[in-house]
């Protein structure tokens, strides 16, 4: 299959790469490296992305930046930065992106654990991570074509532990290995409107 990898070169996307580098074409899009650059904040960009690469059969997203900081002191403007990056972001490439998947091609999203649960200074993480989980379970009753979309939502990376583990106290981590197969599961699946939660 020839799979887009937008994100390709952070810690779950170098994951995905070595997991379903093994037995697929994969195209590793970036916004500063990659076989092409995106940024998934505009339109304009997205478009021209799919304008090159032509016809895939598998669009996944492992990328995306939220806000975090306390509540009592986050604005408007810096809420809307989520909201525009990790949450618009993915879905401007559904929305986009559907026209350049083959018949039967699948999308897959990246969401987060703090969905389900919250850490200190990550409203804007779990109101997005939420906000994406519901629209790929309403999304996957309305692709066209036999596409699918799910979506994975993973823990803290155990790659990560050294710059992210404070902020994520007694959570388990996983590794972006493990994190990986939950993106081979949903592109070689059947299963549609999913969200693989890798806890």
């Amino acid at each position: 299959m020839k799979i887009l990898v937008i994100g390709a070169s952070g810690t779950v996307g170098q994951g995905i790469v070595d997991e379903l580098g093994r037995d697929n074409q994969i195209i590793r899009v970036g916004k500063t490296q990659g076989d092409y650059r995106v940024d998934l904040t505009s339109e304009e960009s997205v478009r021209a992305l799919f304008s090159q690469t032509g016809k895939v059969d598998a669009v996944i997203s492992a990328t995306g930046g939220v806000h975090f900081g306390p509540l009592t002191e986050m604005t408007s403007e810096q809420f809307n930065s989520g909201l525009q990056d990790k949450l618009m972001g993915q879905v401007r490439l559904v929305l986009i992106g559907q026209a350049f998947v083959n018949p039967g091609g699948s999308f897959t999203l990246t969401t987060g654990i703090l969905a389900q649960q919250p850490i200190r200074t990550g409203v804007n993480a779990t109101a997005v991570n939420a906000a994406l989980e519901g629209f790929v379970m309403a999304a996957a009753n309305e692709l066209p074509n036999g596409l699918r979309i799910n979506a994975v939502s993973p823990t803290v990376l155990t790659e990560a532990l050294d710059s992210y583990g404070p902020f994520f106290p007694g959570f388990e981590s996983a590794p972006a290995s493990r994190v990986a197969l939950a993106y081979r599961r949903s592109v070689d699946g059947i299963e549609n409107g999913k969200v693989y939660r890798v806890w």
